[in-house]
Parts: structure tokens; C-alpha cells; sequence
């Protein structure tokens, strides 16, 4: 559903479940390179990604690019993906560095302090999901629906993940600067929908790793931008 991305070719299929435990917190950074405030959380990704229950992907936005640089990164499909949270929130507030916290609460990116405590008071993702590579193919694994999660269909999401990206900006607000990127989303997907049912989706790897993508996440998603329930990652995306 992103502009100008190729639809990815996907199988689903009914498996055996697995069994559930507290999944991983998925952040998701939103950020610019024309912004001034968003380095420090752009650093701060670093350290995020290196936690083995998180999963952090950076989502560049392109509402800045009138400030005199058009970020390399941006995509339309993110300024639209940080509003649906902010209208499905209530409270409107869409800015940079805003950090999404398991698609329900928000804090600024660059306060650590605010971030650490909104990922240890989140929800836990509670779907159990894996992700793992079977010939040509990656499998995701999703179980069936625990306890304690509400009915309702999800939307299964896959972004294809460059881990790190190192742009010098000439212009703008960050003017000199080259900034490092981490996790950086170079597409986002809806490749199925889950029910509730045990499943298996199958997708061909040489559709994943596109645009220098080297990872993925598998994010699972109550409607389309509603509370994360249950997410998984292949390949570096927790870095070296």
C-alpha cells in the first residue's frame, strides 16, 4: 500500500499454535532529517535496537521537506501512518521526534528517560509470532489468539528494513551534519489478515530484501494503525 512499492506475494496457510508469552515492544521513531531535534533521537535508536525485546523502526516523514531539505528517506506513506495514530489516539499531536509505543501511547524521542518508562508501562504484545528462513522463503508463524486479547481481525504488517543508513545533509536545519539512521523502514506492507486462528504466511525472500533491506519485521495490528498485539524480526535487525 505504500506509493510506489511493489505488492508482496504472500501465502497463508493454518498451523499449529504457538505458545503464548510476552512478546517484544515495538517503537516506532518518527523523524526528519530537515528537523533540528530529532539527532538525539535518531542516536537513541541505536541503543534501542540492540534490545533483544524491542523492536524499533525509524519512519522518516516528509512534512518538513519545505524547510529547505527534502529528507532521502521520507515517504508520504509514514506522514499518513503517524496522523492515523494521532486521530485513532484522540489527541492529534503529530510532531518530531515522536516515538509510538505498541501503536498506543507516544513520547518524545529524544527524552530517554520518557521513552524507557512509556516501553516498561506498554501493554505487552501477547500474540505469539516467529519469523524464520525456510529455502527461498521467509516464514512468519502466528499463534492463536490468548486469553485476554479482543476479538477482532488484524492486520499483519511487513517492513523491509535497511539497518543502518548514513546521510550527509547540506541543507536545512541540519546543515553540515551527517546523521546516522537506525532501522530504517524502506517499505511497509499489509501483506494479510489474521482472524484469531493459528497461521502461516509465506513470503519470498527476494521480495523482502529490496532497496538494500538486510531485515524485517512481521508487526501484527488490531485494524490498521489500532494496538500492536504481537510482532516478530528476522535477519540484523538488532544489529551486529
Amino acid at each position: 500500500m505504500l506509493a510506489g512499492s511493489a505488492s508482496l506475494t504472500a501465502s497463508l496457510a493454518i498451523t499449529p499454535a504457538l505458545a503464548a508469552d510476552r512478546g517484544p515492544t515495538v517503537v516506532e521513531l518518527f523523524t526528519s532529517q530537515g528537523c533540528s531535534s530529532c539527532p538525539p533521537a535518531d542516536a537513541f535508536m541505536e541503543d534501542l535496537r540492540k534490545r533483544h525485546n524491542v523492536i524499533a523502526l525509524t519512519f522518516n516523514v516528509d512534512y518538513w521537506d519545505y524547510l529547505g531539505w527534502r529528507d532521502t528517506l521520507a515517504s508520504a506513506e509514514y506522514s499518513r501512518r503517524q496522523r492515523a495514530y494521532a486521530k485513532a489516539r484522540g489527541d492529534g499531536q503529530v510532531y518530531t521526534p515522536q516515538m509510538v509505543i505498541n501503536g498506543v501511547t507516544h513520547a518524545v524521542g529524544s527524552r530517554q528517560r520518557m521513552v524507557d518508562q512509556a516501553i516498561a508501562a506498554s501493554s505487552p504484545t501477547r500474540v505469539p509470532m516467529k519469523m524464520m528462513e525456510v529455502g527461498s522463503d521467509v516464514i512468519v508463524e502466528i499463534g492463536e489468539r490468548p486469553n485476554g486479547v479482543p476479538a477482532g481481525e488484524a492486520t499483519i504488517w511487513v517492513a523491509m528494513v535497511v539497518p543502518k543508513i548514513s546521510v550527509e545533509i547540506s541543507r536545512g536545519e541540519n546543515t553540515g551534519r551527517e546523521i546516522s539512521y537506525f532501522n530504517v523502514a524502506r517499505k511497509l506492507m499489509p501483506v494479510g489478515s489474521w482472524n484469531g486462528k493459528a497461521a502461516r504466511l509465506t513470503l519470498p525472500k527476494n521480495e523482502l530484501f529490496v532497496d538494500g533491506a538486510t531485515a524485517c519485521a512481521a508487526i501484527l495490528q488490531a485494524g490498521g494503525v489500532g494496538p500492536i498485539l504481537g510482532a516478530t524480526s528476522y535477519g540484523d535487525i538488532h544489529g551486529a
